[in-house]
């Protein structure tokens, strides 16, 4: 009996190898349930997967992208600074790097590496190794990188248990990774992930990378160069080539070794390259940096707007800052890179005149020449410094006045040494940056309304006001062609003739107006209305004004192209009403494009990701004045240039040869506060104001602040870049004439202008005439 007992016992080992197989058996059915139940989500205990339609089609945060005319990348608007690129854009040598270094084994796995994955189990588990790793294949780094498996959002009620919420995460990238091996090709995914990783400095993607800190194409990169970039991905900072060099040209190393040890390099290119210092040529994107600088901050918020007012399919609203929108405007490189360089090339020698004639003094002076007190101290109060201040310490003035004047470490814009690390004050700082004049300069094709050039400003940096569209100032005598040109439109030919004496105009209920010549004389001659154009004479404009009416000319200047509000004074001839350079550029190329007015427009069109169009800008036409008055104008405005004593005689005798016709209208408004000139040639129009940021800051003499010294030098400089770029196909040439023969003859000397029919009896200096 007990011998029966015995051999029906089961032995020890078999019940260890049974239980050992229903463990297995239990946990494999349990992973499996675990993952089914992870996959769908079960009950929301694990946070959403992406759906098929998000893996075909997945969904990365792009920069958008603002083109000039002639392709050129002029900036990006982005919250992660990314561009994709193909797989054909990249290059082997980065391809290699990333294989050896990230996952060999790559083209042989279906997402999921068993080698590796045993090898961080066995080490972490096993021998409690740190640093083995996580086992990660490229794959399921894709996955972590597209689809955002470690945040918060992706998260379910089981994530809030520490080491579950790491199993779970791995479980999905797993998931997603094999799910994304059936969907896409291994070159795909190796795209895919290199497109979508974080590189340190602001640089989201290889594209974006491989500029930041190389200043080169993905394509175009050399082993070394490929091995400091997959060696970031490791610890983006810690390994930084431009904070930590020492970390990064060791890890590059270790780059290169594994290149080596898997055959991608040869032991004699290891011991060369391992050996190289790494050389960047850094450059982080930003909004102050490239060319038209504060033109890309005009149409950032341009382009807001149109988010906001335009839909996707889906309903929801286009993200300027991450559905890599291409967005094309009409500036062209070249020409916007002559501009900046003409305004560079002036403003700081103009600033060096400005500060000999400054001296120890300030430049802030009321209309005697005085020093105008308190200027800082009630400038500062609308500063967003002093709005902190004032919402921290109410009005407790003295703690504020403490704070405003405690020095800090900053960084200050100069035009002789660059940046100048100082220590200032607020009111330091605001009284340095006051002194400093400011300019705006944009150019047009008069027939096409795209405006070509664009700048805003000195420098973007420093001083962030855009001076082209934002910024309004009185336009002084270059509004006196709307004058004219009403006069013109009213049967007043180039050839009446006005005499050079003191006018008066008075109004009802109003002080009568007496303006004055710019050099307080009267010649008492007669001359042509276009010699008074083009001289810039003052009391021949306020007898045109008289004779016309103020609300004739509003409304010739409103026709021609002046949007802003004009109040109808007489004074409103000589320029005293606020208007913009955009506005100014936009009337004068009325006059050269035949008389009809197209509306500025720097936008040309806006295309998806895929380059599909969004939105195509059409700029806006109509008929302002005849063709015939239109080339009149155009003809009194090359009296500047034409005319003796014209104030464009001063452009350079190179711009006016080879049968060149310019026309041009300086200006200069009270006490040199504004300084102006508009230039028209047959191909393009341009606007440019010189003053300082405040109408008190401006010259002490007249003379040093006129529009002729301050900016027509920076139009003149443009100009002559323009010419001798043949590229541009912009030419020089005479303006071409109507097909229909001028109904009066405009050329004055083919009249005996002083004969009676050519005199004024009728006149009355003091009558009251409107």
């Amino acid at each position: 009996m007990n011998t029966n007992k015995k051999s029906n016992r089961m032995p020890l080992y078999t019940k260890i190898i049974r239980y050992m197989w229903l463990v297995f058996i239990v946990g494999l059915v349990g992973i499996v349930l675990f993952i089914a139940a992870v996959n769908v989500n079960f009950l929301g205990l694990f946070g959403d997967l992406p759906d098929f339609e998000s893996l075909e089609n997945p969904e990365s945060e792009l920069a958008s992208e603002l083109y000039s005319a002639d392709g050129v990348l002029l900036g990006k608007y982005f919250r992660e600074n990314r561009t994709p690129v193909s797989y054909n854009e990249l290059s082997p040598n980065l391809i290699n790097a990333l294989i050896a270094t990230e996952d060999v084994r790559f083209e042989d796995h279906s997402g999921i590496d068993p080698r590796g994955l045993s090898r961080v189990l066995v080490k972490t588990l096993l021998l409690g190794q740190r640093g083995a790793g996580g086992g990660s294949t490229l794959s399921q780094q894709t996955a972590k990188n597209l689809f955002k498996t470690r945040t918060r959002e992706s998260q379910g009620l089981l994530s809030n248990v520490p080491i579950l919420r790491m199993v779970i995460i791995k479980t999905k990238e797993w998931i997603v990774a094999a799910k994304l091996e059936r969907a896409y090709t291994k070159e795909e995914l190796l795209t895919m992930y290199l497109n979508t990783s974080d590189f340190g400095s602001n640089a989201f993607g290889i594209k974006t990378a491989a500029g930041t800190f190389f200043n080169k194409e993905p394509r175009d990169l050399n082993i070394q160069e490929s091995a400091t970039l997959v060696g970031l991905f490791k610890a983006p900072s810690y390994y930084s080539p431009v904070y930590n060099p020492e970390n990064s040209n060791r890890r590059r190393n270790t780059v290169l070794s594994q290149m080596n040890k898997y055959g991608f390099i040869t032991q004699s290119q290891f011991d060369s390259l391992s050996k190289l210092p790494i050389e960047l040529e850094y450059l982080v994107e930003g909004h102050n940096e490239g060319l038209a600088t504060y033109f890309r901050e005009v149409v950032k918020a341009d382009l807001i707007q149109w988010t906001k007012e335009n839909l996707k399919p889906d309903g929801s609203n286009y993200d300027l800052f991450g559905d890599g929108l291409r967005v094309y405007t009409t500036i062209d490189s070249r020409l916007q890179k002559y501009a900046e360089e003409a305004v560079a090339e002036h403003m700081p020698e103009l600033q060096a005149k400005f500060r000999e004639e400054m001296g120890n003094r300030d430049p802030w002076i009321d209309s005697q020449g005085r020093v105008i007190p308190d200027f800082i101290e009630n400038a500062v109060k609308r500063t967003q410094a002093y709005r902190n201040l004032k919402s921290r310490y109410g009005d407790n003035e003295d703690s504020i006045s403490v704070k405003l004047n405690e020095k800090k470490k900053m960084t200050v814009f100069s035009y002789e040494k660059g940046e100048i690390d100082t220590l200032m004050s607020t009111m330091d700082s605001l009284r340095y940056y006051k002194k400093f004049l400011q300019t705006g300069f944009v150019s047009m094709d008069p027939h096409s309304g795209h405006i070509k050039a664009w700048v805003g400003g000195t420098n973007h940096k420093y001083f962030k006001y855009d001076h082209v569209k934002q910024g309004k100032r009185q336009p002084g005598s270059t509004f006196k062609p709307f004058v004219y040109a009403a006069a013109i439109e009213n049967g007043y030919g180039p050839c009446y003739t006005v005499i050079d004496q003191p006018v008066e105009i008075n109004q009802p209920d109003q002080p009568t107006w007496r303006p004055s010549n710019a050099n307080r004389e009267f010649t008492f001659e007669r001359m042509t209305i276009r010699a008074a154009m083009s001289q810039s004479v003052n009391s021949v404009t306020a007898y045109m004004m008289k004779k016309l009416s103020p609300g004739v000319v509003v409304e010739t200047a409103h026709r021609i192209g002046i949007t802003s509000e004009l109040e109808e004074v007489p004074a409103l001839a000589l320029g005293t009403v606020d208007v913009s350079i955009m506005e100014m550029v936009g009337s004068f190329s009325t006059f050269v494009n035949k008389g009809e007015h197209i509306t500025p427009i720097y936008i040309d069109r806006i295309e998806d990701k895929n380059g599909n169009v969004l939105h195509q800008f059409i700029p806006r036409k109509r008929p302002a004045m005849s063709e015939e008055h239109a080339y009149i104008m155009v003809y009194m405005l090359r009296g500047g240039t034409e005319e003796e004593g014209g104030t464009s005689q001063g452009l350079p005798r190179n711009l006016r040869d080879e049968g060149n016709e310019i026309g041009g209208k300086t200006g200069t408004t009270q006490n040199a506060s504004d300084g102006w000139y508009m230039g028209i040639t047959k191909d393009l129009v341009s606007g440019v104001w010189v003053g300082g940021d405040d109408r008190a800051i401006h010259f002490r003499s007249w003379l040093n602040g006129q529009g002729s010294r301050t900016a027509r030098p920076i139009w003149a400089n443009f100009m002559t870049k323009v010419y001798e770029d043949p590229s541009l196909g912009i030419t020089k040439g005479p303006f071409p004439k109507p097909e229909r023969p001028l109904s009066i003859e405009i050329d004055c000397s083919k009249y005996d202008l002083n004969q009676d029919v050519y005199q004024e009896f009728d006149y009355d200096a003091t009558s009251t005439d409107f």
